[in-house]
Order: C-alpha cells, then structure tokens, then sequence
C-alpha cells in the first residue's frame, strides 16, 4: 500500500512537467446484489486515440456523427480490455453505459453472480498499447476494506487477496 501511495505522489509530481496518462477503476462488491459495481474513469481525448486506431478511423467522442456506434465501440474496447477472475472464476462484464465529467468519462460496468472475493486476479490494459507511460490504478473494495493495484505496460495483470 505505501508503494501506491508513492506512485500516486510521483505521478502527481511528473505532470507539472509534462502529460501523465492515468485511469482510475473502482470495483465494489455488493454483498447483498453477489455483485461487482465498476466504475472506470478515462480521459476521453485518450481513448478517441484508442478506438480510432481500432476502428481505423478518426473518432469524435464528444460529438460523434453516429452516437450508437460510438456506445458501440466504447462498449467492445472496455470488455476486451478489462478482466476480473474471483476465486478461480471468471466474470462476465457487462457494459452499461458512460456519463461526461469535463475532461473525462466515467464508465460503468457490472458483473452479478459474484462469490464474496477472497482471491481476485484483474486485469485492466486500457490505453497501454497506445501510450507506453498508461498507468491504470484499480482500486477494489470489500467490505469497505479497499485494495490498490497500479497497473502499467508489461504490468497488466495483478492479483489481490482479502
């Protein structure tokens, strides 16, 4: 936890010096729902170079010509770039929808069927293959008890036990 803290100093410090690229995913466990509640903040000017790459082609995100294929593609990135295995399972993410804070989105995400988390395996490779300095801090929360993962390019993937 203290090496997080540090981190998070660090990174604060390096962005009066030049672009940071950072993502903030929280993951709550919804004991009473057997639920997981993810919401995942992204700085939307980022991913308009994500999904253009992926899409080969330029994206608007803040004034899309079609908005439904932009739900669309934001929705395909999110899932194939996220993954969550609870004790040994793996979950099915669900998509459900995004809202606009000024320079960011927040992103939301459900996965229902889940076993209280002992053991969780995540993975989180949003925006690291386009920006090699992506870092994405996931921080996951049982019983009001939260855990912190920084996760970065050949870092994607961590694990945590509560």
């Amino acid at each position: 936890m203290f090496y997080n803290y540090i981190c998070l100093i660090m990174i604060g410090w390096m962005a009066n010096f030049h672009p940071f690229y950072i993502s903030v995913t929280d993951i709550n466990y919804n004991e009473e729902a057997k639920s997981l509640e993810i919401a995942q903040k992204i700085f939307w000017d980022d991913l308009e170079v994500a999904l253009g790459k992926e899409a080969g082609a330029s994206v608007d995100f803040m004034h899309p010509e079609d908005p439904e294929e932009l739900s669309s593609m934001i929705k395909s990135y999110l899932l194939k770039h996220n993954a969550l295995v609870v004790n040994g399972k793996n979950t099915a993410l669900e998509y459900l929808g995004f809202e606009v804070e000024e320079d960011a989105a927040w992103f939301y995400m459900e996965a229902k069927g889940v076993s209280k988390p002992g053991k969780v395996e995540v993975s989180n490779k949003i925006l690291v293959s386009d920006f090699p300095d992506q870092r994405n801090m996931v921080n996951f929360y049982v019983d009001d008890e939260p855990k912190t993962l920084i996760l970065y390019k050949d870092h994607e993937k961590g694990q945590l036990k509560f």
